[in-house]
């Protein structure tokens, strides 16, 4: 229990500097891993090759992991004790008040709370001491005596004092137990993202009633987020970092750098989550096989079966496991021994789950392509999508050395499931096209020096999404689109996508089946008198590789026959291969194919 004296003479400034002592060393490992990131192992991957090279790179890795995690731990502490500091101040206002109240009025303050006031000619009575609690105060007086005011006087003093004095002892013990988490055992190998998660939820814990997420924007524009970010002092910015890395990792605008370090700390704790979900249901599996049973006689008979008890605790079982394998692909990537670092730009498990990853930081290269899936897109599946956005950075970097590239896929919305029945349908695009929208202008906003050559590049019903962001908003900045398998792209021309046909790419192999999609028309006429009217409509409007959209198209293999090794659509996912990779890392690097 604080006591009258700890809390009147507490000097607050003292937890005051020592945050901002923490906040200074924070601030300095956060420049620190800057210079390793950017000045050393950016120059060391993009040149150096071979076994010293990337011993070199795996010692750098760990130094820039080691930097990142001193600045998000000594982030943490400052935050707790700048809380600290602030949430005591009120209750030592409230104590103060009253004692000054108390002096005024020559009642006596003991050292355990109680209040003594001076009796008067109407009230007979001894002195009474006043306990010091909240509540109810017991009579002093005999039923028949005359109240004394003072006595009223007394007892709210006493009770604000007792109020005060609780307080502080619940703020004490709150933040307590949150410093007293921030620890290491200084092993340099340990300093990963679930201490830190671990860390970031007792601090919130503890500081949560005091920094509040209210005044983080919701819904606002990327070039507010982004004026919003820049206006805040560095100690907001760590504070609102350091407790809600997940309101922070989703403001598109936000420089690469601020979204990728919250994003790492939310990806780390789902994956914990994740984890002890798996954990606890294999702990306890359910009966596995049983007897089959004759109904008419009531016998077993036959060979066993499995129970659907098992049935579904293995479906629950695999979904879990996925979503952990995913979590991992991604967790991966990062500090990859002779790859670009990779930037987590956004990331949440909510329905199917969504994520943008960067293989080269954004903000600064010369060339940014984002890549949008389409059907069967989920976080569950990104590994594919991940290995995708490396070949095109491979590719993008062959295609000009003398240029850097951020390679970017973004599973950034949820996308049909199923090919009939969902693919089939725009909304799924309706609903995405405002995300692109936002994320794409988001990469502008927090872009360090001039603009970007931005190429966007969707596959399959991913080139809806695009179609139909580009549509929308013909000042977003692209500069180059790409659609390969395209079922249609929402619009019939590519002048209507905003930027110069000729820099609307398509292309689609032809043993790709989305060459079969149906279009409106077609259902409406019969195939016979189709070649009469020169149709060139697909699902979602005409053809994006065909002369009456009006774009340019690049050449691609035919691909893999259907069914080849028992696969359905085998050249549907063979664009980010041989010749049409080269096409698309030209059109990234140097805007022709």
């Amino acid at each position: 229990m604080v006591t009258i004296d700890e809390l009147k003479n507490l000097d607050t400034s003292k937890f005051t500097r020592a945050a901002d002592g923490w906040s200074a060393v924070s601030n300095r490992a956060a420049a620190s891993r800057g210079r390793v990131d950017n000045e050393m192992l950016g120059k060391l991957r993009g040149t150096q090759e071979g076994d010293a090279a990337k011993a070199a790179l795996s010692d750098l890795d760990q130094l820039s992991a080691n930097y990142r995690y001193i600045h998000s731990e000594c982030g943490l502490i400052r935050t707790a004790l700048s809380g600290l500091a602030e949430e005591l101040a009120a209750p030592q206002r409230k104590l103060k008040q009253a004692l000054e109240e108390a002096q005024s009025l020559k009642f006596t303050v003991k050292s355990d709370g109680s209040v003594e006031y001076p009796k008067t000619a109407s009230t007979p009575a001894p002195l009474v001491p006043t306990p010091a609690a909240p509540g109810a105060m017991p009579s002093l007086l005999k039923p028949d005596s005359t109240p004394d005011p003072n006595q009223a006087k007394a007892q709210d003093i006493a009770n604000r004092i007792g109020e005060a004095l609780k307080e502080a002892t619940e703020i004490d013990g709150r933040y307590a137990r949150a410093l007293a988490n921030l620890n290491t055992d200084g092993n340099l190998k340990n300093t990963d993202l679930k201490d830190v998660a671990s860390d970031v939820r007792d601090v919130r814990a503890a500081a949560g009633k005091h920094f509040s997420d209210s005044k983080i924007p919701k819904g606002k524009s990327p070039k507010e987020n982004a004026q919003w970010w820049k206006n805040l002092p560095q100690a907001e910015r760590d504070e609102y970092t350091a407790l809600y890395p997940a309101s922070i990792g989703a403001l598109d605008g936000l420089p690469a750098a601020v979204r990728d370090e919250a994003n790492r700390i939310v990806l780390t704790d789902a994956r914990a989550q994740v984890e002890a979900e798996y954990n606890a249901l294999t702990a306890h599996p359910p009966t596995h096989y049983r007897k089959r049973m004759n109904a008419r006689f009531g016998r077993r008979t036959g060979p066993e079966e499995e129970t659907p008890e098992w049935k579904r605790w293995e479906s629950e079982r695999e979904e879990l496991k996925k979503r952990m394998g995913a979590l991992d692909s991604i967790s991966s990537r990062f500090g990859k021994p002779g790859q670009p670092e990779a930037y987590l730009l956004s990331f949440d498990t909510e329905k199917l789950g969504h994520a943008a990853l960067s293989i080269g930081n954004p903000d600064t290269a010369d060339n940014v392509a984002a890549y949008v899936p389409g059907t069967y897109a989920k976080l569950d599946g990104i590994s594919g999508d991940i290995d995708r956005a490396e070949r095109l950075y491979g590719a993008a970097r062959r295609a000009a050395p003398g240029s850097t590239t951020a390679s970017l896929v973004w599973v950034g919305y949820d996308a049909p499931q199923d090919i009939l029945l969902e693919a089939t349908q725009e909304k799924y695009a309706n609903h995405a096209k405002g995300s692109l929208d936002r994320f794409v202008t988001g990469l502008d906003e927090a872009r360090q020096g001039g603009p970007a050559n931005v190429t966007l590049i969707g596959h399959s019903y991913g080139t809806l999404v695009v179609g139909k962001a580009m549509a929308e908003n013909h000042d977003l900045p692209v500069n180059h689109a790409v659609m390969v398998a395209s079922p249609g792209v929402g619009v019939d021309h590519a002048r209507e996508l905003g930027i110069p046909a000729k820099d609307v790419w398509a292309a689609t192999a032809s043993n790709d089946l989305i060459n079969l999609a149906p279009s409106p028309r077609s259902l409406l006429m019969p195939s016979i008198f189709g070649p009469l009217f020169d149709d060139h409509s697909i699902m979602y409007g005409n053809d994006p590789t065909s002369d009456e959209f009006g774009g340019s198209t690049f050449h691609v293999a035919d691909g893999k026959a259907p069914l080849t090794h028992g696969e359905l659509l085998p050249a549907h996912s063979q664009y980010w291969e041989g010749e049409s990779l080269i096409h698309l890392g030209n059109i990234v690097a140097k805007g022709k194919s």
